[in-house]
């Protein structure tokens, strides 16, 4: 097998590579590791659970309408660790960057870095930096590491029938807003990335009820995100596609792009598994923060396997993950 880009944009042909990667014999003893293929470690420590996660960011353009670079690998790592319950305490960095990056742009994107930190009560605490010579590189690859603490871990694998299935907010905004960048669509101010640190959004829904799993639909977008929820719990979902929070601008853009706007990566949102008595709690909660003030209930889990879709008109489809990434390099 070689490596494509289709290997890591998320999809179903992502599965080969893990199966390589994840080959490892020695394991995380009394915790969460690889092999579990979550949003991040558990690890056992003092009686504590420390969560631990780490991702490297390749967006292209690197300054998008919403974000940049910067901003994208501290909410890429502080929402991983919320995705497990964990309130993210410290954070490493390192850089590679190519000969010829301007400063200027190097300032921005610590700056917008140092703002997301203070938004979710995180530090970058260590880091490292290489520059390679012009050409071997595309501007700049950030890889950020967080570890957090978690009173209770939350799973991507443990939804239950009976669950309603809740977003905190529009989908696709990050996919679609890269890719109409890209392609030299201009939706005025209409179009912009969700990128937001969740911790605090994930915090106040936590006090609010009892919640199941959660995973952030990153590469792959919803679509791949709640399958593979679905899957690891051996779940049906059923989604009811009126109630599923889009933007106009991601509709338009989607629809001149041909891309399923399920299919694509969003930086700042959650899907959650939430116990039915306390779906409407936390959906109050999730809706008095900023970053959850679309926040919806859009389905509910049921008994079976595989995750349909109720259409607007009275029919059903299967919400397939997809293959690949339609939008390569995005986060």
């Amino acid at each position: 097998m070689k490596v494509t880009l289709m290997h890591g944009a998320g999809g179903e042909v992502m599965g080969e590579l893990l199966q390589i990667l994840t080959r490892m014999e020695h394991r995380n003893a009394g915790g969460i590791g690889l092999e579990s293929l979550d949003d991040g470690a558990v690890i056992p420590l003092g009686g504590q659970n420390i969560v631990f996660t780490t991702d490297s960011h390749v967006v292209r353009p690197v300054f998008f309408p919403g974000g940049d670079i910067g901003r994208l690998a501290v909410c890429g790592t502080v929402n991983d660790l919320a995705m497990m319950g964990g309130r993210p305490v410290a954070l490493s960095c390192s850089m590679v960057i190519e000969e010829g990056f301007d400063s200027k742009d190097l300032e921005k994107i610590v700056s917008s870095m140092d703002a997301a930190l203070g938004e979710c009560g995180a530090s970058i605490v260590t880091g490292d930096t290489k520059v390679l010579e012009k050409g071997a590189l595309d501007g700049i690859v950030v890889n950020t590491a967080g570890i957090g603490v978690a009173e209770r871990i939350i799973r991507d694998c443990t939804l239950q029938p009976g669950d309603a299935i809740i977003v905190n907010g529009t989908l696709g905004d990050h996919g679609l807003t890269i890719m109409a960048e890209r392609a030299g669509l201009s939706l005025g101010s209409q179009l912009k990335s969700d990128v937001a640190p969740l911790w605090n959004l994930v915090a106040g829904a936590l006090a609010a009820g009892d919640i199941h799993a959660m995973k952030d639909p990153t590469r792959g977008g919803f679509a791949s995100a709640i399958n593979e929820m679905a899957r690891k719990s051996r779940v049906g979902v059923r989604i009811r596609e009126e109630l599923i929070p889009l933007k106009k601008s991601v509709r338009s853009a989607s629809e001149m792009l041909g891309i399923d706007p399920l299919q694509v990566a969003n930086e700042g949102k959650v899907v959650m598994g939430v116990a039915g008595k306390d779906a409407e709690a936390v959906l109050a909660a999730l809706r008095s923060h900023p970053y959850g003030k679309d926040a919806a209930i859009i389905g509910n889990v049921v008994a079976g396997s595989g995750v349909i879709l109720e259409t607007e008109i009275g029919g059903e489809r299967f919400i397939e993950p997809p293959i690949g990434d339609p939008v390569p390099r995005v986060c």
